[in-house]
Formats: structure tokens, sequence, C-alpha cells
């Protein structure tokens, strides 16, 4: 386990600035809105901000700040990759260990607002130490060069890093693949778990589902859900079947992989139109970043290649909590996720919020997480 410090040349800086101003554009939309896509008035406001006045500078002293390693984790196969986490360590003795587990396209950029509440609490009985390991492919974590790191086998590293911290026993939380993620290590490693906490909870329909009744806000969420499996998945169609192909644009092209993520961040945040009205453009770059820098516009994908036609959906037997923000992308019916996860304690659906909780509502995150954990410590 080795200590981990950013340190990014300036000539990657300069190439990044260089090749956002010889960016090629497409046409416009042939109609208004992002019903096409990012409108190309936007794509070109945002990428000239991101070349001449946004500064990674800012966001590499960030997360300088906080104390961050790399280790080599196998996941209980053959190869070995390196992966990057933050370990914020809470100053109050008894704090409960907290695994935060990132999704696409997202990164630890997204707990970079929640960590001082989540270790430093004004009642030192919520003090969580807070772990939060960027994914395999993801950020500044290694690559893996074989194929097998899917759902299970991170959920394996996860086990394996969170023993060589020293913590046997820990919560656990996650949102989009890192629901999934966060799920897997609750039925692969139960007896270390207090519980866990989810934003994204993912079961299959009962065999009764289609005479079961359900309340108006579950009929909408099915509703909701199979409109997105109709006409928003273009994006899993490709990286699950042919992440190699995207990634050849997405690592050569800056504005390329900031609209493959921007767009979702459109689409899948609670921001009345524009997803800088609840996130702001800086932070959204700082995510970017953490494509750019490392380049990481295939293996992030693969993921995808590795996980999604075979997500299992094994039952899950700790203690678990779950927040169903109002825009989060699968709101399925609790009846459906009790099945699945056959100890929920905790159920809530804030008023506001959608599937980047700790980005959009950071306080709310904070709250929900205080308000689960507190009886199992």
């Amino acid at each position: 386990m080795r200590e981990f410090r950013i340190e990014i040349p300036e000539s990657e800086l300069t190439e990044l600035r260089d090749r956002l101003t010889r960016t090629r554009w497409p046409d416009p939309a042939t109609v208004g809105g992002w019903t096409q896509g990012v409108p190309l008035d936007y794509a070109r406001e945002l990428c000239d901000h991101w070349a001449h006045k946004y500064d990674w500078r800012r966001c590499e002293a960030e997360l300088n700040a906080l104390p961050q390693f790399r280790t080599g984790l196998d996941g209980g196969g053959d190869d070995t990759v390196e992966v990057h986490f933050i370990h914020a360590r809470s100053r109050h003795a008894d704090a409960v260990p907290l695994l935060l587990t990132h999704g696409w396209p997202g990164s630890v950029i997204e707990f970079l607002g929640v960590v001082d509440a989540l270790t430093d609490p004004p009642d030192p009985r919520d003090a969580f130490h807070v772990v939060v390991p960027s994914l395999p492919g993801f950020g500044f974590s290694g690559k893996p060069t074989v194929a097998g790191w899917g759902i299970e086998r991170i959920a394996t590293a996860w086990a394996q890093l969170m023993d060589r911290l020293g913590y046997d026993r820990y919560g656990a939380q996650g949102g989009d693949w890192g629901a999934m993620i966060t799920s897997a290590l609750g039925t692969g490693a139960p007896e270390n778990l207090i519980g866990i906490h989810l934003t994204m909870p993912i079961a299959p329909p009962p065999p009764d589902a289609d005479t079961q009744k359900l309340t108006q806000a579950e009929q909408a969420g099915l509703a909701a859900r199979k409109t997105f499996r109709k006409v928003a998945t273009g994006y899993s169609s490709e990286q699950s079947t042919r992440p190699q192909t995207l990634g050849y644009g997405l690592v050569d092209s800056p504005s390329g992989q900031c609209m493959w993520i921007v767009e979702k961040f459109w689409e899948w945040t609670d921001n009345a139109g524009h997803p800088e009205n609840v996130i702001p453009r800086d932070r959204l770059l700082d995510n970017v970043m953490l494509y750019w820098l490392p380049g990481t516009g295939a293996s992030s994908a693969r993921i995808y290649w590795e996980s999604y036609k075979r997500r299992r959906m094994d039952e899950v037997p700790v203690p678990t909590g779950v927040t169903l923000f109002p825009k989060e992308l699968w709101r399925l019916p609790r009846s459906w996720i009790e099945r699945r996860y056959t100890d929920l304690r905790y159920w809530n659906e804030p008023e506001t919020g959608g599937h980047f909780a700790s980005l959009e509502q950071p306080d709310v995150f904070v709250e929900e997480l205080r308000t689960f954990f507190r009886p199992l410590r």
C-alpha cells in the first residue's frame, strides 16, 4: 500500500487546451433542446470554458488534500490491478468504516463534497472513516489487461481492500454500478458488513408482477423505466458490446469524451432542464478530467461489457437501507426490492434529487447515511 499524489505534467494540460481549440464540430441538431443530444451551442461554450477558464490545479489540490493511496488487488483472480483510493479517517475513535463506491460516468469526485461531513459530524456518534476507491479502469486506478473484472470480482477486491486497511466490520454505500457492487459485497462477504445503503437498488420482478397492485408512484416509476429502456440506453448498448471501438474516439477527443459524460448529467439529474442548475460547471469538468487525463474512455466502458448481461440478482441478507430519489433511473416497487434485500431496514423517498445524489443533494445524502447507519453501529 503506497501513498499516492496526483501530479499531472503541465504539458498534458497544454495539449488538452490545444486539442480543445482545434475541435472539429458537428452540425447543430435539427431540433431544439437536448432531444438529439448535447446542443452545439452549449457544447462549444463548455469546451471554451474548459480550454480558457477551467483550473485543473484547483481540483488536483483538493484531491491531494485528502489521503490517497494505491494498492494491488486481485479480486480472487490471477491478475492484479493497482487500485486508487481515498482513505479519510475520522478524528473520532469510535467512527464506523464506510466504503463508498461510484459508478459510470462518475468518479471519486462525486464524494468530495461529503467527506468532511461524514468524517467530522456535529455528533461524534455519527462519524465515519471514509474509504472511496476508483473502480478498476476508472480515474487513477489501473486498467485491467485481461477480461474478468466484473461486479462480483470488484466486490471481492473491495473486501480485500477493507481487510488490508484493518477493517473487519464496516458499512458500504453505492449508486449505479456502485449499488450493484455493494450488493454483491453484501452477498459475498455478509459477515463483514454492518449494513449497506443504496440509491439505485435493482431486483427482478416477482412472478405475479403482472397482477400485482402498485401505487401510482410505483406505476409511474415502472413507466419511466420502460421509457428509459426504449429511448435512453444507446450508451449502454455500445459500452456493453463494443467498448474498444468507442474508446478510440473518447480517448482521442476531449470534446467527445466530455459530451459523452455531460449528456448523462443532464438526463440523470433533477435539474429543471440544465445540468448546471444542480452541479457547478467546474465540478462537471472535474469529473470529466478523471476520464480524460488517464485516458479511460475504453477501460471504464468495459465494466458494461463485463457485467451488463451477466448481472446476478442473488439474495442480499445484510441490513439494507434505500434512499430513492425522484429522478433516479430505476425506481422499482418496494415489494420487488424487499424480495431480494431480505433485511430491508430503511426506505425513504426525498422530494428532490437524482442519480448523482452526493453531488446534487450532499446534505440530504449525508443525513440519509447517518439516519440509516445510526442504529447499526
